[in-house]
């Protein structure tokens, strides 16, 4: 297939001889999802946190759930947030010159709406009634997968801490160009093999049965699609002040679903696994689509969209709040468009370039 291409999946691993206060490379254990002691895998524990706290500026307060940010309506300014502790039930108030909402696209919005005022009647930076709205997150579960003859003598070693990865081939312009549906898909995925349960009826005892543990069953090849999902104004999430959590904050309600472009999308994403399995040799090919929502790709997005106009979004460019400038959202509300790639690493550089920014606005006295 012209224009594609097969690659490694990309990480946030360390993988050279350089130290990055403390932390060192990879070690290839595959147990990211438990943390690594290490250092070699990117996460707030082994590199964020520890970073602020050799400022000697951080205080870390956990079990705290802020639920609104307070404003001043002589300053035009927030002033601090309010919290619950988690555990014993008591408020707080925390004061603050600026302050940055990166709870996730969900939580952060949800602060929003809460934090209402005679200035924001209906939640913080809701002067354009976007907040809230625009849910996107990449919707996934379809795809292919299929068996391959021979190569029994290969075996994988190591624990990589990633796959394949096919990057988008769809609506790139030219005979890429696409007429059921905009936008694009990618392919994560990778080839394994078996093991010994494939190889036997039953659990059993005995030399066959142990001659099947020790033996590999045959290699499968998956291809999993990520694709993109449009922001559609009346996709959103709302509070619920009839239904109340136990620390008597409202709850969330969804309403958002996917629309007639991700289901043509993912006829195509089901169509082209098969395809390219089938090219590449693969028989028993086995294709799949299963029931997908909103969230189930935990890539949510797109509450508190950024844009330059008060009246269509609300964050400005600098990821600050249109009607309070000394408040940012860095999470994955801002966002306008999903793509479909993963999409933390981006979060992080707009936290980083908007961190920057208040610094200097602190610094001239603007915020």
């Amino acid at each position: 297939f012209d224009g594609r291409a097969v690659t490694v999946g990309r990480v946030a691993h360390i993988t050279g001889t350089k130290n990055y206060d403390g932390r060192t490379k990879c070690q290839y254990r595959n147990r990211c999802i438990r943390g690594c002691p290490f250092g070699g895998y990117f996460s707030s524990l082994s590199s964020t946190l520890p970073a602020a706290e050799a400022t000697g500026n951080m205080t870390l307060r956990p079990d705290s759930i802020v639920h609104e940010v307070i404003y001043d309506a002589d300053t035009k300014r927030a002033t601090g947030v309010k919290v619950i502790d988690r555990v014993t039930k008591e408020t707080y108030e925390f004061k603050a010159k600026v302050i940055f909402l990166c709870a996730s696209a969900i939580a952060s919005t949800s602060i929003l709406l809460q934090s209402k005022s005679d200035r924001f009647p209906n939640g913080m930076g809701n002067d354009s009634d976007q907040l809230g709205r625009n849910i996107m997150d990449h919707h996934l579960g379809v795809g292919a997968s299929g068996k391959y003859d021979g190569f029994e003598d290969k075996y994988y070693k190591g624990r990589k801490p990633n796959g394949t990865y096919i990057p988008r081939f769809r609506n790139l312009g030219g005979d890429s160009n696409m007429k059921d549906f905009v936008r694009g898909y990618g392919y994560q995925g990778g080839a394994s093999r078996g093991n010994y349960e494939e190889m036997i009826a039953e659990a059993s005892f005995g030399k066959d049965y142990k001659d099947a543990v020790l033996t590999p069953g045959g290699w499968t090849m998956n291809m999993l699609a990520f694709g993109e999902i449009l922001p559609y104004h009346d996709n959103k999430m709302t509070l619920d002040y009839d239904k109340k959590d136990q620390w008597g904050l409202p709850t969330v309600t969804f309403d958002a679903e996917i629309r007639q472009n991700e289901l043509n999308m993912r006829k195509d994403m089901q169509d082209q696994a098969v395809q390219m399995l089938e090219k590449s040799g693969a028989k028993d090919i086995t294709p799949y689509d299963r029931p997908y929502a909103l969230g189930l790709g935990i890539h949510e997005m797109g509450t508190a969209r950024m844009g330059r106009d008060p009246k269509t979004s609300v964050v400005n460019g600098h990821n600050q709040v249109h009607g309070c400038k000394n408040v940012y959202v860095t999470d994955g509300a801002f966002m306008t468009s999903a793509s479909c790639v993963n999409p933390s690493l981006t979060y992080m550089a707009f936290t980083a370039r908007a961190a920057n920014h208040a610094a200097q606005e602190l610094k001239k006295g603007n915020i």
